[in-house]
């Protein structure tokens, strides 16, 4: 394993964890292929919750690959996030009197 540090480890588990995270994002962030963040949370997670979050994975459930992902990504948010200008939140209807 790489060396990484509790923050960057705690970081890697949660980005995981995350249905809409791929693990395309893992590997551009931290340079961790899906086998290896397999190997991490495998060591770094009690069994149980290995084997959930496992199942979780490969079920049809997740989207942990962007080949899965049927919308094009141009890089990793939500496609529900709003964008924001000039720092208030866009509204969707922009005649609101």
């Amino acid at each position: 394993m790489k060396n990484l540090s509790i923050e960057q480890i705690d970081r890697i588990i949660q980005m995981a964890w995350e249905d809409r995270t791929p693990f395309e994002a893992i590997k551009y962030q931290f340079s961790l292929s899906e086998s290896e963040v397999i190997q991490l949370m495998r060591l770094q997670l009690k069994s149980s919750s290995f084997k959930l979050w496992r199942k979780r994975v490969n079920s049809g459930i997740s989207k942990k690959h962007l080949l899965k992902r049927s919308a094009e990504i141009n890089r990793f948010k939500c496609s529900r996030q709003r964008t924001i200008s000039l720092n208030k939140i866009s509204k969707r209807s922009k005649n609101l009197k």
